[in-house]
């Protein structure tokens, strides 16, 4: 089994105190550089050779964040992605996989795995690390509901669960509802079905993946003017239109 020390650079920095990121590689050299760079950024990084070895970790303390290659020795990275998603006291650790499969299926299976993010290899340090600062920042801001989000004639109020379009009243469903202000909250994000389904659903809300293209076309059928808002992003999933 491959085994190599983890280390710990000094933090230049304290923005990201107390962040912990994860490295599941079997490629030292990657590993080594990846960790490298983002300790230079403040975070507490730790690394792993094998699923095995980073799952073992990841039950006893839960990173942050989880940089996770997918073609590993044994366990694959969809595999694990797979089961930390499925379990219920991992399933919100961010996950950015990176692999060499850059191909248009592989992206998609690992967005709707759950996987947060998709970095193809090589790829720049810099680039890795504004990938992770825009999922931790995507995170911390979604802890954060957004009460009313009004947008081209669209107005949204969570607390009234009321939307309306141009001043008229538009009758949603719960689901709907829950969809619509999912979206509405991080315009210009892509999100696939599994995770909008994993966001909105509920105890009282029968939605699954297979379902949600329908919600959509109620949705806008019931929005009109601003069903133009909604998006499909072929082969992924939708997002809410980001107009600047």
């Amino acid at each position: 089994m491959l085994e190599w020390p983890t280390i710990v650079e000094k933090p230049r920095g304290q923005a990201v105190a107390g962040r912990t990121i994860y490295i599941i590689e079997d490629e030292q050299d990657i590993s080594e550089l990846i960790r490298f760079n983002l300790s230079l950024e403040g975070y507490k990084v730790e690394s792993f050779p094998t699923g095995e070895a980073g799952l073992r970790a990841i039950e006893e303390v839960a990173p942050d964040l989880l940089i996770l290659d997918i073609m590993l020795p044994g366990m694959s990275g969809l595999e694990i992605c797979r089961r930390l998603k499925e379990d219920a006291k991992t399933k919100k650790i961010p996950v950015i996989m990176v692999s060499a499969r850059g191909e248009e299926a592989d992206i998609v299976k690992g967005l709707e795995l759950g996987a947060d993010d998709y970095v193809t290899k090589p790829f720049s340090p810099k680039v890795l690390h504004a990938r992770v600062e825009a999922v931790l920042r995507r995170g911390s801001e979604a802890k954060k509901a957004v009460e009313v989000v009004k947008i081209d004639g669209l107005e949204i109020n969570a607390g009234r669960v009321e939307v309306t379009v141009d001043g008229q009243r538009v009758n949603l469903t719960q689901s709907e509802f829950r969809i619509l202000h999912f979206l509405a909250q991080r315009p210009g994000w892509v999100y696939t079905r599994v995770q909008i389904v994993e966001a909105i659903r509920g105890e009282n809300y029968a939605v699954t993946d297979r379902t949600i293209d329908f919600q959509m076309v109620g949705l806008r059928k019931k929005l009109g003017s601003a069903g133009h808002l909604i998006e499909t992003v072929r082969g992924v999933g939708y997002r809410f239109k980001d107009i600047q």
